[in-house]
């Protein structure tokens, strides 16, 4: 290390604080969807059904950031709970297509709220404009690390 330039301290880098960040989010996100019988993935295949019916199971399961064996445990369960239906692909008799039922889409309204607060406690100290730039910055950084796409820019 050159004499000009102090090394950070491990607690004032960008990767640590990220993962502290991760961390907490994750730990109250799952403490309040456990509370009305939902994991994390589920909760994250409920969101992503209801932005896109009909996504494949490996779609699913890297939105999930879960493998696709999972995925499939997964779906088997909430489909069980009645929170998703499946059914055959008009033209592809192999694949299923997997939308939210009623009952899962007020499961979900009511864990999105639960998330929608502990979100809010996380952003409280943050100004609307902070709150802009964070979303900016997070996702240049994610651009930055994706290796489907070195050196693109993300688009919001």
């Amino acid at each position: 290390m050159s004499g000009s330039r102090r090394a950070e301290n491990t607690v004032d880098r960008p990767g640590y604080l990220i993962k502290r960040a991760q961390a907490g989010l994750h730990a109250e996100m799952a403490r309040a969807l456990h509370e009305h019988g939902v994991t994390l993935a589920q909760f994250a295949v409920l969101a992503a059904l209801a932005e896109e019916p009909g996504l494949s199971n490996a779609e699913l399961a890297r939105r999930a950031f879960i493998t696709p064996q999972s995925m499939n445990e997964n779906l088997r369960l909430l489909e069980q709970r009645n929170w998703v239906t499946r059914s055959h692909h008009p033209s592809h008799g192999r694949i299923l297509q997997t939308e939210l039922s009623e009952e899962g889409r007020e499961t979900l309204r009511v864990c999105d709220a639960a998330v929608t607060v502990i979100e809010q406690r996380m952003l409280a100290r943050l100004d609307p404009g902070q709150r802009r730039e964070l979303v900016t910055a997070l996702r240049a950084c994610i651009a930055a690390l994706d290796p489907a796409r070195p050196g693109e820019p993300e688009v919001p």
